[in-house]
């Protein structure tokens, strides 16, 4: 994964700021329905491995939205802070929080199977199924 800096943002209302020194250049979109229901389109995220950190966390509401994932948002403004993997402590934060966004290159979209027909993007990405992102993530015991 290609990384930049120190990249530092916040959500719409301020009081939850977001800090990573681990923050991929690749945006990536996911089409799946559980993040067009939460967030009325495709979510656009970068990986920010587990190095994330958080001030004004008595703002962040969590929602356990599976049995691997969970969801934080502000209780304040609403605005989406992450997506995280539970197993790995791996975070996808939403790209538009960011200050700084300079030199991220939209590079992948997932669960391409499940975009509705109204939208689209221009850029050529590598797509991946939802299967293709459950076999990506299934744990090494379920491999062939």
């Amino acid at each position: 994964m290609s990384n930049v800096n120190i990249a530092k943002g916040s959500c719409l209302c301020g009081v939850v700021n977001v800090s990573t020194t681990r923050m991929s250049n690749q945006v990536g979109a996911c089409h799946c329905s559980m993040c067009r229901n939460w967030g009325g389109g495709p979510l656009l995220v970068v990986e920010c491995e587990s190095d994330v950190s958080f001030s004004g966390e008595e703002n962040i509401v969590v929602y356990q939205s599976s049995e691997w994932a969970e969801r934080g948002f502000c209780k304040k403004c609403g605005s989406h802070l992450f997506y995280k993997l539970k197993q790995s402590n791996q975070y996808f934060i939403p790209v538009g929080l960011f200050d700084n966004c300079e030199g991220l290159v939209f590079g992948h979209q997932i669960f391409i199977d499940e975009k509705p027909k109204y939208y689209c993007f221009a850029n050529e990405t590598k797509n991946l199924t939802g299967a293709e992102v459950f076999a990506q993530f299934a744990p090494l015991s379920d491999n062939p």
